[in-house]
């Protein structure tokens, strides 16, 4: 094999175009800059079966990188995997007066994105992930797509803005001007509930909070929703949901490969709670954190302006407690926060109680936020309560909010004999109804648009969110195997300890221990991907 090699950064130009080296002579480390050098022809990424997921790099021209370097690349499905003679044709965006000025309007095949951006000297380079955005090729003539969009699940600030996006994004960007709209969540595929979408018809919807398209639990039934798809000839699915119906999303993609349908799917993330696993962050945690600063400044008002007052306040968070970890780290008047991630109790040294009494004594006043799923298994045993579950089978919860108010009132007036004001604030349905803020409203831009480049690229069986601030394409089964909860051993929640000088509750019941035992676990888990 020969390279080619050209000069940069002189002011004149010599003619080295003859100038051959052999492959032999040259050594490449894949961590050292070449500032005076640029290969040509050499590839850092291989040509992949879109098939595998977890794939080791090779150089294409035979240019190995160092041996044994760990880079893996978690690829996403293709049409072409199993529609091999499928034709390509020029992108429409070439011909964009948006993206004329665009230095570079289209991303490369070999641009990743990294899941750990913080590594160590001579460590592996670990998983990365196709990055999102225009390829110069696509795989669906604009006049022949037919497109639809569909939401599941609960509410969350900016459904609206997604679906306006994806509206105006395949019109304006690509010339696509039949997209549905499936109304009811899942079960619209096949009940026949649709509504055509233009820029017009959704022009303002962003404004609004809920979904435009309204939503449902459950309904999901492969055959069926594949059935009509392939009957109404739809060519492009866009599935906006949370954990199960991303899960719903990946059964769908599998049936339509099973078919051979030239159908690209394509899920969009969806929780308040910020329990999606890779991505930074949902879209609508951001609105839902700064909404939730309404209530816990109503309830610090509150107790301030009685004695001995104790406000509590309930936030979204069923499994994850990321909103009320980052509101009450905005915050800054939260005493204590509880999260499901962290157990607590109530009674004996470095209880609850122990902890309200001292703020009490302190401040003559103090506001509690806790998640709803918090304490939720202590809830049931004081409750003797069944568990039960939803349409989308996720576990019913019970009040924490309500339960820990009687309890702490209870306490303080039968033990303690001590006179409190509890007040207790419940803006939960609330938050999830509002429309999105301004961060979220562009972040839901982004989100829509990674979504149709990927699918008018052929990428199908893909989700898209943002890693390390760079949008890029997911297996949808990588975002759905686990969720994101809080690390009680990171920094983050290391701060909000230092925030409200609340007790860690870990002395309890060998609860540090479990604590370290998941931690442990964690790594374990990781280390195995990076090994594969």
């Amino acid at each position: 094999m020969e390279a080619s090699i050209s000069l940069i950064g002189s002011t004149t130009k010599p003619n080295l175009s003859s100038l051959i080296i052999p492959s032999s002579s040259i050594v490449l480390h894949p961590r050292l800059p070449l500032p005076a050098l640029r290969l040509k022809k050499v590839s850092v990424f291989p040509r992949i079966s879109h098939r595998n997921r977890l794939i080791r790099a090779q150089c294409s021209d035979g240019l190995r990188p160092e041996e044994d370097d760990g880079f893996v690349l978690e690829d996403v499905p293709h049409l072409t995997t199993f529609l091999p003679d499928l034709p390509s044709y020029p992108n429409p965006l070439k011909e964009s007066q948006a993206y004329a000025i665009v230095k570079r309007t289209f991303v490369s095949s070999e641009d990743v994105v990294p899941q750990n951006i913080v590594v160590q000297k001579g460590s592996k380079r670990g998983v990365h992930f196709r990055r999102a955005g225009p390829r110069e090729r696509v795989y669906f003539r604009s006049d022949e797509v037919k497109a639809c969009i569909v939401t599941c699940g609960g509410l969350c600030p900016g459904i609206n803005t997604v679906i306006r996006e994806i509206v105006c994004g395949l019109n304006n960007m690509y010339g696509v001007s039949n997209i549905l709209g499936i109304q009811g969540g899942y079960k619209g595929f096949y009940s026949k509930n649709t509504m055509t979408l233009t820029p017009k018809v959704v022009n303002d919807i962003h404004k609004r909070g809920g979904t435009f398209l309204q939503t449902s639990r459950g309904g999901h039934d492969t055959a069926k929703i594949v059935d009509n798809i392939q009957d109404r000839g739809i060519n492009q699915v866009y599935i906006i949901g949370g954990d199960g119906t991303q899960k719903g999303a990946e059964k769908i993609y599998q049936e339509v490969e099973r078919r051979g349908l030239q159908v690209a799917v394509s899920g969009i993330p969806k929780t308040i709670d910020n329990d999606i696993a890779v991505i930074d962050k949902s879209f609508g945690f951001d609105t839902a954190v700064e909404e939730a600063q309404r209530a816990i400044n109503a309830a610090h008002v509150e107790v301030e302006s009685v004695e001995n007052g104790v406000g509590i306040v309930k936030l979204m968070g069923r499994y994850s407690g990321f909103i009320a970890m980052i509101a009450t780290l905005a915050n800054r008047d939260v005493d204590c926060c509880l999260i499901p991630e962290s157990p607590f109790y109530l009674e004996g040294k470095g209880g609850l109680f122990e902890f309200v009494e001292q703020r009490l004594k302190e401040n003559s006043h103090m506001v509690i936020v806790i998640a709803e799923g918090a304490g939720q298994d202590y809830v049931a045993q004081s409750m003797r309560a069944s568990e039960t579950k939803d349409a989308s089978g996720n576990r019913l919860l019970l009040d924490v909010g309500l339960w820990l108010t009687q309890q702490i009132k209870d306490h303080f007036t039968n033990v303690r004999k001590m006179t409190i004001n509890m007040k207790y604030i419940d803006p939960t349905y609330m938050i999830r109804a509002i429309p999105s803020n301004a961060s979220d409203n562009v972040y839901c831009t982004l989100l829509a648009q990674s979504a149709l480049h990927g699918a008018m690229a052929g990428y199908s069986g893909f989700t898209v969110g943002p890693v390390n601030s760079r949008h890029a394409y997911i297996p949808i089964s990588r975002v759905t195997e686990v969720t994101n909860t809080v690390k009680l051993t990171d920094r983050m929640w290391a701060r909000l300890l230092a925030s409200t000088n609340q007790p860690s509750f870990l002395t309890g019941a060998g609860a540090l221990q479990n604590v370290i035992d998941m931690e442990t676990q964690d790594k374990i888990d990781n280390m195995k991907i990076s090994s594969i």
